[in-house]
């Protein structure tokens, strides 16, 4: 076993100790009447005073409890603006496809929306991609999903915005909760929190297991014998402990590991997606609050590609392991009255290695051996000061990062070991400032105003650096020499309650992303990444929220004029759509809830057109479906599910590929049983 093997082996252990050996010690030593008002939340430091200068929206948990599909990516799509790379959710699609973004700055499979755990980075190392199927919606207290540029702790990540996942407090997941349910196709999802009081402190395990044959995401027209439904068995563990330090500092240590397994298109084209993390956590709460976060991930990815003509296989991506360190230290320090000000530093280092092997589709031997990987890292000071003057509050923030990129490699031998492409990348580093400033006052009791300017940085992954990849019949090459994204943008906006039990949040923006990662035609069936000189997104984004007695209704609605800016490229792009973008994507649910413990709402949601390509030539239909959810009490904490996915059927064309087509769920029905909820 190597030595970081035995680190990663042991630190779990380590960490789930030390918050409980720390909270017996503390407990002995300090008077009772000190003890008994310790309070252990489990959460970070409060949201600052900031939050909402930008446009925010915030998902509690009943609604993530409460999605038709049961799954994490469904849950955000009420967001105005959210984003996946594709219209597959994480049962259906390539895993390293998984990327999520905001405000139709997509375009490629990697992240551009910084995704957070209880403060950490949830984003592939290597490929950049979220683990969706490695969250567990029954797990999470709120969502808090933040668009625009950020610049505050990790925001070299945060190029479109940030979505926070807190932790359920132990309130929110007491004791046992489970629950287990079957669809229409006998696939099967199960999953439990138990969560225990351990003195001052508590400690919460929780698992999921999601198993099933899916469904044909080919068209029937499409089929040959060896097309394959899109099989997936996916499970992943945790365990969280909380603990008092003193009587405003508390300890938090979490380890976590998941596996999912899938297959796509046609037997044997197999993708595996793995991982192991640790992280421990120290908030303090008193006059000087601090924020103090380390982590580390270990990852790995595999993949087989069958050829669509012999449906043999031609690439076995074997292994891509990858490790992902970091941390942060926030201090909000009481200096002046009327100002909240945050000063700190954030340190994430990705490196990993691409391990694969091109395979004769005929005769079956290895022609190729390829590897390529590298490192990249980044170095963040931040400074950041809200301050409240009666019903006016002013935020401004510096940011400045060392971002660099080391170690980058890719080299090709022949089956014999005759080197056939070797690229070694010189390491490269620099600095970068980005900051950010806005405003919010209260003009009425029932209406406030906002106004927000910033700017934003992401360093392209080694998947895009260094990975090339083919999804038939187009190869991708990757692209040593790419160089940061950068964002510079505004916003205005305001927040309306009309009444009591109505919000309406309003949104106008315009966004521009210069040196934006994309894949770029280049030839007949080739694509290279390339740095477009600019993605200028425009638009309006409105949510509204309103409760009526025993109905709800909550909707929300992003319109985006995106288009690339290509001149003088060479790419001919240029006023163009960006790829994977489309023009309006809408979301409504209604819900009533006549008694306690129940719950019906119907879900309607349109996505318009969006183009596959960069060059408009395949287009994806857009579509519109109806999900349902009923919970139903039947005795004591036992509650009935009934979910529906896509109730009308619709075709939801997922990839269009020269005519080759993928499709996202169709309807799909489950039933269920749901225990302390």
């Amino acid at each position: 076993m190597t030595i970081r093997a035995r680190l990663l082996a042991s630190l779990p252990l380590a960490l789930i100790a030390a918050p409980l050996a720390a909270q017996e010690e503390v407990l002995d030593e300090m008077p009772e009447e000190i003890s008994q008002e310790i309070i252990v939340t489990g959460r970070g430091l409060d949201p600052a005073l900031s939050t909402g200068i930008y446009a925010t929206t915030t998902i509690e948990r009943e609604a993530i409890v409460a999605s038709p599909s049961g799954r994490i990516e469904d849950v955000l799509r009420g967001v105005a603006g959210f984003q996946q790379f594709r219209r597959s959710d994480s049962r259906s699609s390539n895993p390293s496809a998984q990327g999520v973004t905001l405000r139709a700055l997509g375009g490629n499979a990697t992240s551009r929306a910084l995704v957070l755990l209880d403060g950490v980075p949830l984003a592939d190392p290597f490929f950049g991609y979220i683990p969706l199927s490695a969250i567990a919606p029954e797990t999470l207290g709120t969502i808090r999903v933040t668009r625009g540029g950020g610049s505050g702790p990790f925001g070299a990540g945060a190029l479109a915005g940030t979505i926070e996942l807190e932790s359920a407090e132990p309130g929110g997941t007491a004791g046992f909760l489970g629950s287990a349910a079957i669809n229409n196709r006998a696939e099967t999802e199960a999953s439990g929190v138990l969560t225990q009081k351990l003195g001052r402190g508590f400690a919460a395990a929780s698992g999921r297991w999601d198993r099933g044959r899916g469904f044909f995401t080919t068209p029937e027209g499409q089929r040959v014998p060896a097309t394959a439904r899109a099989g997936f068995d996916s499970w992943n563990a945790a365990l969280r402990t909380v603990a008092p330090l003193t009587e405003t500092v508390e300890v938090q240590a979490r380890v976590a590991l998941f596996r999912d397994a899938r297959t796509l298109r046609f037997k044997g084209a197999d993708s595996t997606s793995e991982g192991e993390e640790a992280s421990i956590r120290f908030v303090g709460r008193g006059d000087w609050q601090f924020d103090a976060l380390a982590y580390v991930q270990a990852r790995d990815f595999s993949n087989i590609v069958i050829s669509s003509t012999r449906f043999t296989p031609t690439l076995d991506q074997r292994r891509t392991p990858s490790t992902g360190v970091g941390g942060k230290f926030e201090l909000r320090p009481p200096l002046l009255e009327g100002h909240d000000i945050r000063i700190g530093a954030d340190y994430r280092r990705a490196d990993g290695e691409l391990q694969e092997e091109a395979i004769s589709a005929v005769s079956g031997a290895i022609t190729e051996r390829r590897r390529a990987g590298g490192a990249t890292g980044n170095l963040g000071i931040f400074l950041e000061d809200d301050w409240q003057i009666g019903p006016l509050t002013l935020n401004g923030g510096l940011r400045a990062d060392r971002s660099s990129i080391t170690g980058g490699f890719y080299r090709a031998v022949s089956a014999s070991g005759v080197p056939v492409s070797t690229i070694t990348a010189p390491d490269r580093s620099d600095w970068s400032l980005n900051w950010r400033a806005g405003a919010q006052v209260y003009a009425t009791r029932r209406l406030d105003l906002r106004a927000a300017a910033y700017t934003g940085l992401r360093l392209p992954t080694l998947n895009e650096l260094y990975r090339p990849f083919v999804v038939f019949p187009v190869t991708t090459e990757a692209n040593a020499g790419l160089v940061n994204e950068r964002l510079k943008g505004f916003e205005v906006g305001f927040n309306w309650q009309p009444v009591n039990a109505v919000v309406v949040a309003v949104t106008a923006f315009d966004n521009e992303v210069e040196n934006a990662i994309a894949n770029v035609t280049v030839g007949p069936n080739l694509r290279r990444r390339a740095n477009l000189p600019a993605i200028d997104a425009r638009g309006i984004e409105a949510r509204i929220a309103a409760r009526l007695g025993q109905v709800s209704l909550e909707g929300a609605l992003a319109w985006t004029d995106a288009e690339v800016q290509g001149e003088g490229a060479s790419l001919d792009l240029d006023g163009l759509r960006p790829a994977q973008t489309p023009e309006l994507a809408a979301t409504v649910t209604l819900g009533w809830e006549p008694a306690p413990g129940w719950r019906v709402a119907g879900t309607l949601r349109h996505v318009s057109a969006q183009f596959e390509d960069d060059r408009e030539t395949d287009r994806l239909a857009p579509a519109t479906t109806i999900d349902a959810f009923l919970a139903a009490p039947l005795v004591g904490k036992l509650s009935a599910i009934l979910r529906a996915e896509n109730l009308t059927d619709e075709t939801i064309i997922t990839r269009n590929q020269v005519g080759s087509i993928d499709l996202g769920v169709p309807r799909t029905l489950w039933a269920g049983l749901r225990y302390g909820f």
